[in-house]
């Protein structure tokens, strides 16, 4: 019986044993669906691991590309511009013909006389020019009896023009300062491209030159004279939006100087919500830009498709600022020529730059000679 017991006692330990070897087994193996993490193998210090044999180095880093310098434009040369205004202005100048028209006719009657001097008023010449204009006309061509119309019109249109103004562009200084040219005008005339477009002239003469985007106003004002400085390799100096016109003048006068350029061009803002707020503006810039060096040219931009309403404009900053030149903008030849007669008139300051489309060098000095043939052209 004892036998039994003691038998029976053994089975159970056996099985008990048989139980704790099999748990021991579930514990080390993965559980189903997961994979068994993997030691990495232990270095002792200062091993190196070599990388797996199916991991590829590193590549070397791809040398930088060099980043090409931009292309400068060569601008056109004034010669040359006033070759090609010239034959655009003559291909619409509807004034010449119309007068050559009236004047050719064989009986130069009343009639006549009043269609010519409603041609010459709607040109925009005005009420005084164009009377002294057909005066003058009436005594040559009916009274002396010349055979020439087209030589004696072509000689008065040149005396009312008046080739005797200084039309040349002050944009030099003296004592080793750059010339300092004031760029003013109304905004939509065309005076921030004129500005650029007259730095685009400096540079065809290989002069240095510094472009200062005083109309903060205007935040296109200052990224468009970047882009014209950009094309043709100038620098323009321009300051926060909306910040002292007159001190971004000052740094770029004092860049000028600081470099020994020949030329600074100034654009200013063309607001003119009253006539003093427009005065004290311009007259603090000139003030201080003058502190550096002199103002040689005061330029005023003028549209001249807005004919005689233009001139109210014109009279305002003439008044404000000391006017030394026009440019004239837009004057496509068109019935408007007469507006620079108008303008010089008005004014008592000559026209010395004229703009006749949309180009780049679409900018030319003006010869009263040149533009008088232009408008007679056929």
């Amino acid at each position: 019986m004892e036998w039994i017991i003691l038998s029976a006692v053994v089975g159970v330990a056996l099985v008990l044993l048989l139980v704790v070897l099999g748990g021991v087994g579930l514990l080390t193996r993965s559980a189903p669906g997961r994979t068994p993490k993997v030691e990495p193998p232990r270095t002792a210090p200062g091993d190196v691991l070599a990388p797996p044999a199916d991991t590829e180095a590193p590549a070397e880093p791809a040398p930088e590309a060099e980043v090409a310098a931009p292309t400068l434009e060569r601008p056109e040369r004034p010669a040359s511009r006033l070759v090609r205004l010239r034959q655009r202005l003559a291909g619409s100048g509807t004034l010449g013909r119309g007068l050559l028209g009236l004047l050719s006719r064989d009986q130069l009657d009343e009639d006549t006389w009043e269609a010519i001097e409603d041609l010459l008023l709607g040109a925009d010449i005005g009420v005084q020019p164009t009377q002294e204009l057909v005066e003058r006309l009436r005594t040559r061509l009916r009274v002396e009896g010349s055979p020439d119309a087209r030589t004696v019109l072509r000689e008065e249109l040149v005396a009312l023009v008046d080739p005797s103004m200084d039309r040349a562009l002050h944009v030099s200084g003296s004592d080793g300062n750059p010339g300092i040219v004031l760029v003013v005008g109304v905004n939509g005339t065309g005076k921030t491209t004129t500005v650029g477009k007259l730095a685009r002239i400096l540079v065809a003469e290989d002069r240095s030159v510094v472009l200062a985007a005083a109309d903060t106003f205007r935040a296109a004002a200052a990224d468009q004279l970047g882009t014209w400085g950009e094309r043709v390799g100038v620098e323009v100096v321009r300051g926060p939006e909306g910040g002292d016109p007159a001190s971004v003048a000052f740094d770029a006068v004092k860049e000028g100087v600081d470099r020994a350029v020949d030329t600074v061009v100034v654009d200013t803002a063309g607001r003119l919500q009253n006539k003093q707020g427009l005065m004290d503006e311009l007259g603090k810039v000139k003030r201080v830009i003058e502190k550096l060096a002199p103002v040689t040219e005061v330029l005023l931009v003028l549209d001249a498709t807005t004919g005689q309403n233009g001139l109210v404009q014109a009279k305002v900053f003439s008044e404000v600022v000391d006017v030394t030149g026009i440019a004239l903008t837009k004057l496509d030849g068109s019935a408007k020529g007469g507006i620079v007669v108008a303008v010089q008139r008005q004014l008592g300051v000559p026209v010395k730059l004229v703009g006749l489309g949309e180009g780049p060098d679409d900018l030319a000095p003006f010869d009263a000679g040149a533009f008088v043939d232009a408008l007679l052209s056929a």
